[in-house]
């Protein structure tokens, strides 16, 4: 009998053991199949926690709805019924000291239209003129591992990219544009380019792929996203699993890999698919050579805090959330209304909002050294000068994230193949997945969980 034994379960590591099972069952191979989790409690980044009438969400709050993968995987697990909706509404930048909209009619603040971009209340005259360079500028140089901030400044002029875009689209992916790629950001934005001449352009010829029914883009459950992680958890019938006793180093054993976990115990498997954190997994291999490829990768941090209020939600401007632009008074990087844009957090529409401290802030190293409550004043101060409530809160919840959200800078595709081959010339039979390497979303764990059980499954 083989084993295959998966180290991680997050998202990643309990989609690729869902895929598995589902294999393993389908054609009766006799295959014992184990999944390992260093913390006590499935899930990773998504954990939703409860407190009264609120419903918040420590790590990821949504997942994508217009990926492909997503509605068939839902309904697979029967989980159709329990799906939410975000709710739709205005985006702000806040910026020389007041919330400026974001045009609805935009892509991570990039103009689906002219209209959208003769109208933003962001640029000035001068700046949207130069982004109509984009109608005829051509692309001759730029290929999807370069720069997604330079392309973009390229064509689209630099104080929209600066003053619009970057605010958004920096925050989403978690580092400077000028460090991320175009092919692990937007693709699609170079192949509208190149095919249609523009960016706006092709944006407005492909508007329905970004306008989900209702213009619902985001989804989640009613009960939050850990009925997701529940749910695999309870379908993994056939699978052994173990919590709270991390793997504390692998050794492979000639075709074999011996799995140590802290507790002493040891377990001989064929196959390993590891959908830990880079750090973590460069910790269990302890390899030397490898050690200096791992170095390539980078992480950011994050201290996301939720403050919950027994005041209505109708308090709030005609919108969902706002992020921070260079010109502002503001400590955080964004803020989400999460009553407004998630209805089922909040049961009685009482305010529930989300501020986000990131690494890249320069503030943020003074921020790492806070307490708890010290770090709710300062989201209450940032709360005060925004939306000017200066009501106490009733619940709030404080989460670090540190060292733990992946960054695709340029060079991360690169490393990321030198990671692969490497690994597949010393470590036959073990594999690497999880967002630190294959997409920071949900669908896209959940899509590389599926494709290292098929790759493991073609072997079996």
């Amino acid at each position: 009998m083989k084993t295959v034994g998966v180290i991680g379960g997050g998202i990643t590591g309990l989609s690729t053991m869902y895929h598995l099972q589902k294999i393993v069952k389908a054609n009766g191979l006799p295959v014992r199949l184990i999944l390992i989790e260093g913390k006590d409690t499935l899930g990773g980044k998504i954990n939703t926690v409860h407190d009264d009438a609120f419903k918040m969400e420590a790590g990821a709050d949504s997942i994508v709805a217009r990926k492909q993968n997503i509605k068939p995987f839902i309904e697979e697990l029967g989980l159709e019924d329990e799906v939410v909706y975000n709710a739709t509404g205005r985006s702000f930048i806040h910026t020389d000291g007041e919330l400026k909209k974001i045009p609805e009619d935009a892509l991570f603040g990039i103009p689906m239209s002219l209209e959208s971009l003769a109208n933003t209340e962001l640029v000035s005259a001068e700046g949207k003129v130069e982004a109509l360079k984009d109608f005829y500028t051509k692309n001759e140089t730029f290929t999807k591992n370069d720069s997604i901030g330079l392309f973009l400044e390229r064509f689209l002029g630099k104080e929209l990219v600066q003053k619009q875009i970057s605010p958004v689209l920096s925050g989403v992916y978690s580092g400077r544009l000028n460090d991320l790629t175009i092919a692990k950001t937007l693709p699609e934005m170079l192949e509208y380019k190149d095919k249609y001449g523009s960016i706006i352009r092709g944006l407005s010829e492909n508007k329905e792929k970004y306008q989900s029914k209702g213009n619902k883009k985001f989804l989640s459950f009613k009960k939050g996203l850990s009925m997701l992680i529940e749910r695999l958890e309870e379908l993994l019938d056939t699978v052994e699993i173990l919590k709270g006793n991390p793997v504390e180093k692998i050794i492979k054993n000639d075709d074999r890999y011996m799995v140590s976990l802290e507790n002493g115990q040891s377990i001989e498997m064929d196959f390993v698919v590891l959908c830990t954190p880079h750090t973590t997994t460069q910790k269990i291999l302890g390899d030397t050579e490898l050690d200096q490829v791992f170095a390539g990768l980078l992480n950011s941090s994050m201290i996301s805090i939720y403050l919950g209020f027994d005041i209505q939600d109708s308090t709030l401007p005609d919108g969902t959330g706002f992020i921070v632009g260079d010109n502002s008074d503001l400590i955080c990087n964004a803020c989400t209304w999460t009553s407004r844009k998630w209805e089922h957090t909040s049961e009685n529409n009482q305010l529930l909002v989300r501020l986000f401290y990131k690494s890249s802030n320069p503030d943020y190293e003074k921020l790492q050294s806070l307490s708890k409550q010290e770090l709710i004043q300062v989201a209450l101060d940032d709360i005060k000068r925004s939306l000017d409530i200066s009501e106490k809160p009733v619940t709030s919840e404080v989460t670090k994230w540190k060292d733990n959200m992946p960054n695709y800078h340029i060079q991360h595709p690169y490393i990321v193949q030198s990671l692969e081959e490497k690994i597949t010339e010393k470590y036959p039979n073990l594999l690497l997945a999880g967002c630190s390497y294959y997409g920071v979303g949900i669908p896209d764990c959940i899509a590389d969980g599926e494709k290292k059980a098929q790759e493991i499954a073609s072997k079996l």
